[in-house]
């Protein structure tokens, strides 16, 4: 029994020749344990032969995992901060904050096919080293000039021609400054020492506009166009030629709107020059408003009216709208004109956004300018005008 007690211990597959008489057979217990090992050997080859999915070798908890390349990683921007401030006022967040989740259905452009892309919808607007050229397909022809229109496919001038902004809900204020065009050197001005943020509108009376457009847009600022409205005590108090009036035709005031809007090409809206009657008239402000919508236009209230019924009818209409908090520089002094400006920060503090109304004075762009170098430290963001209006279409 000693003797087969070593042959156990044996590695399977070396011969034995053991002194043995030639009568005796191998004993029950060495026949017991090769069958054993036998057994062992038996049971670990089927699971070996089996199927795949009976193994399921990536369910199974095994001391070697099974190692396989890992798909190659589709890179993903990160999303834009956002400030935790009070909410924003405007809408161009309203579709969920500042990032759109986007799938990615083209091949050759952008990651591969079917991946997931985070973008900013600041970055939606024409690209700025091309934003002086006028997109083909957001122009109608007229007998006085080219007129802003909604593309085939739907795209406003609203949205194509706005300036790319944060997409962050922290305070923003938003500056319009108006009179572009009527002097040559203070437009001339206004574009080179104004930063890029301030919007700037341009008067239809003026000259050489479609070549400070040009200047505006390759430097970066978002434009709206100013159309002479009628104020009160009209004519004695005159905005200029083809100004819209109360007692004109619906056909006569389109013609006149047209003729300011056809001016240039690549703004986002129209703001009101003057106007406080016309504004206060709703059966004068429908035709015009709905022409604006029909366009793909905002609507610029300066707020000079409180009579105005242009954030109802631009609501009916489909129109952004905005309204101007305060006029920044009723008094030509730097003083005074700071005190507003820093009015119009509190109001972005407490509201989330403001908007301030200037006029194209040298002090005022002076002093426009270098609040906002100090504005900014203090954590204000300078917006387009765009970026705050209320917007029907995203609401």
């Amino acid at each position: 029994m000693a003797e087969i007690g070593k042959d156990i211990e044996r590695p399977l597959g070396q011969s034995l020749q053991p002194k043995r008489p030639a009568s005796r057979g191998i004993g029950p217990g060495s026949l017991v344990a090769v069958l054993a090992v036998l057994g062992v050997i038996g049971v670990s080859g089927a699971i070996a032969l089996r199927e795949e999915p009976f193994r399921k070798p990536q369910e199974a908890a095994v001391s070697t995992p099974m190692v396989t390349a890992a798909p190659a990683a589709v890179p993903v921007p990160a999303p834009a901060p956002v400030a935790a401030a009070a909410p924003q006022a405007g809408t161009p967040m309203k579709s969920g904050g500042p990032q759109i989740i986007h799938v990615q259905t083209e091949e050759g452009d952008g990651p591969p096919k079917a991946a997931i892309v985070i973008r900013d919808p600041s970055t939606l607007g024409q690209n700025l080293k091309v934003a002086h050229i006028p997109d083909r397909a957001l122009i109608e022809t007229s007998e006085t000039g080219p007129l802003p229109i909604r593309s085939a496919d739907g795209r406003r001038p609203f949205d194509v021609y706005a300036r790319p902004w944060s997409g962050a809900r922290g305070a923003r204020v938003a500056i319009v400054i108006g009179g572009l065009a009527v002097s040559q050197t203070g437009t001339q001005a206004a574009i080179a020492k104004l930063p890029a943020e301030v919007t700037l509108a341009f008067a239809p009376q003026g000259n050489s506009i479609g070549r400070w457009m040009q200047a505006a847009r390759q430097s970066g600022h978002e434009i709206v166009m100013q159309v002479p409205l009628e104020p009160f005590d009209y004519p004695n108090v005159n905005p200029g030629r083809n100004t819209l009036t109360v007692s004109a035709s619906p056909d006569e005031n389109l013609k006149s709107l047209h003729w300011a809007l056809s001016r240039t090409t690549n703004y986002t809206g129209v703001m009101n020059y003057m106007g406080a009657r016309f504004s206060a008239d709703a059966s004068a402000m429908q035709p015009f408003m709905a022409d604006l919508g029909r366009r793909g236009l905002a609507y610029i209230d300066d707020g000079s009216s409180s009579r105005s019924v242009a954030s109802d009818l631009a609501l009916k209409d489909g129109v952004p709208f905005v309204a101007g908090d305060m006029a920044i520089d009723a008094v030509q002094d730097r003083g005074e004109i700071l005190k507003k400006l820093d009015s119009l920060e509190a109001a972005a503090r407490a509201k989330g956004s403001a908007v301030g109304i200037g006029s194209a004075f040298d002090i005022t762009v002076d002093t426009v300018t270098s609040w906002i170098a100090e504005a900014k430290k203090r954590g204000i963001e300078i917006v387009p005008i765009s970026a705050v209006a209320i917007d029907p279409q995203k609401g």
